[in-house]
């Protein structure tokens, strides 16, 4: 009699995770669902992007998988991701909230924070104080041309040797947000930076890793001690060392005159004066590392994957320096207007963040109500995964799609251009913040350098890999670089 009741039990079971696991009516097609597996098997856990293009190929731009028995839609292409995170944005503009980057990081922050009001007030937030404290201003110049100088320093003392520029790059990177957010920089041996870097890059391999996906796809194993609890770890290491930031500024700032990111939300805090508001000490804490992490990651991947290819295709690298000499020619330094003559330096940094495809599937979107979809039905609160990756490499929409070239970016006269299918900081209402920031950063650091040094492959290195290592960010397999001081008249 057990028996006969567990076995009719699992029967029950197994037909409701069967009726979970249908495709709902004029739901985007996809390939068989399996119980419980759902198409995990379809995928490479370690990195499903060939997998992705793979089913792209067999059922459109617009497909589906599960993941366990939950479905999601992969969008693909330009004019379908235009569609959906542009022309239709609200309807697409939610965030996933049951999966482990979002149970890491306690729902709060802003970039995986859900689509509403809240979100709303936060993102306006940011975007208002990032621009008064200089996005694209004058004072922000001043900001990363003073950390490039530490960078400068840096690399004089490895003149003619053999350098792995990667925590060089990624310590830039934070310091120049640091002192956005909390008015600090550290010292490249400095172990506090040692620290988040290495829980960011940690947490960035885990998020978008086999542990992740298994995670999102069988909640009964949330709770055990799998590996995936280590970026929980690293959460809370840096959610420590915010809080101090924050505790510091509590004690030392003047209310009215702020002095950074940091300042200025707890002024705004003082404002809000009700229960109802979505300013808090704890959102600030976590808002504090969702900008540390989106400006530290992404912009020293696209710097490592500039250098990477500028040394293995010399002749780019040597028209760069020249349009740098001709328009540089007597300045002490560049500018973010310089931009505006420099379109072959424009057109290379646009061609380096198209091939460093640093966030390629963005961040994980959801519907915020039923909608459609190049004629499919999608249902509120669906999961969709855009697949920028079929953008930046899309053919039609590029001359040279599979191969490192900047005349992706310049017109026949030899003018800069930027194609509609360039976007590496995704698109729509939940487009990366930092935009701005990031252009600067990567224009100034890359010219600077460039004008004083030449950066080589080392003899001893062997043949350059391309192939970049999987995780919510791309990053370029560790390499070594060898410069010289440039001989310039």
């Amino acid at each position: 009699m057990f028996v006969s009741i567990i076995l009719l039990l699992i029967c029950v079971v197994f037909i409701i995770i069967q009726l979970k696991s249908r495709r709902p009516k004029n739901f985007p097609p996809g390939p068989t669902v399996l119980p419980i597996l759902g198409n995990l098997l379809e995928l490479s856990l370690e990195n499903p992007l060939n997998d992705f293009e793979r089913l792209r190929k067999t059922y459109g731009n617009v497909y589906s998988i599960f993941l366990g028995p939950k479905p999601a839609v992969v969008i693909n292409g330009m004019k379908t991701i235009k569609e959906a995170l542009v022309t239709k944005g609200v309807d697409f503009a939610g965030r996933p909230q049951d999966l482990l980057v979002n149970d890491s990081t306690q729902r709060k922050g802003v970039i995986l924070a859900d689509y509403g009001p809240s979100w709303k007030e936060q993102r306006r937030f940011a975007l208002m104080t990032l621009r008064n404290f200089g996005m694209g201003k004058d004072s922000m110049e001043e900001r990363i041309h003073e950390e490039i100088k530490y960078t400068m320093d840096t690399l004089e003392k490895s003149i003619g040797q053999s350098i792995s520029p990667r925590i060089m790059f990624h310590n830039a990177a934070s310091n120049i947000i640091c002192q956005v957010l909390f008015g600090i920089r550290y010292e490249y041996d400095d172990e506090v930076i040692k620290v988040i870097v290495q829980c960011f890059t940690e947490n960035a391999k885990i998020a978008n890793g086999p542990w992740a996906m298994l995670y999102d796809s069988f909640p009964m194993i949330r709770s055990l001690p799998l590996p995936f609890r280590k970026a929980f770890k690293n959460v809370e290491t840096c959610q420590k060392l915010a809080i101090s930031w924050m505790n510091e500024h509590k004690q030392t700032r003047v209310p009215g005159e702020p002095r950074d990111f940091v300042d200025c939300y707890l002024d705004r805090m003082d404002k809000a004066g009700d229960d109802q508001s979505s300013f808090s000490e704890a959102q600030l804490t976590m808002y504090i590392l969702d900008l540390h992490f989106a400006g530290t990651d992404t912009t020293s991947n696209t710097l490592l994957t500039g250098f990477l290819y500028l040394m293995n295709y010399p002749h780019i690298q040597e028209r760069c320096q020249q349009e740098i000499d001709e328009v540089l020619d007597g300045k002490d330094q560049a500018s973010a207007e310089d931009r505006n003559s420099m379109p072959y330096m424009q057109a290379v940094i646009h061609e380096v963040q198209r091939v460093a495809n640093t966030v390629p599937l963005s961040v994980f979107h959801c519907t915020t109500k039923d909608t459609e979809l190049m004629g499919y039905s999608i249902p509120k609160g669906t999961l969709i995964i855009p697949n920028l990756s079929s953008v930046l490499n899309e053919e039609g929409q590029w001359k040279f799609p599979n191969e490192f070239n900047p005349e992706n970016f310049l017109n026949d006269q030899g003018e800069f251009v930027k194609p509609e299918a360039f976007m590496p900081f995704s698109a729509g209402p939940r487009m990366c913040l930092g935009e701005g920031l990031a252009r600067m950063e990567l224009f100034l650091i890359m010219v600077t350098l460039l004008r004083k040094f030449k950066f080589l492959w080392p003899e001893d290195a062997g043949e350059p890999d391309f192939t970049p290592v999987y995780g919510v960010t791309l990053t370029p397999k560790p390499y070594r670089m060898k410069l010289q001081l440039r001989e310039t008249n």
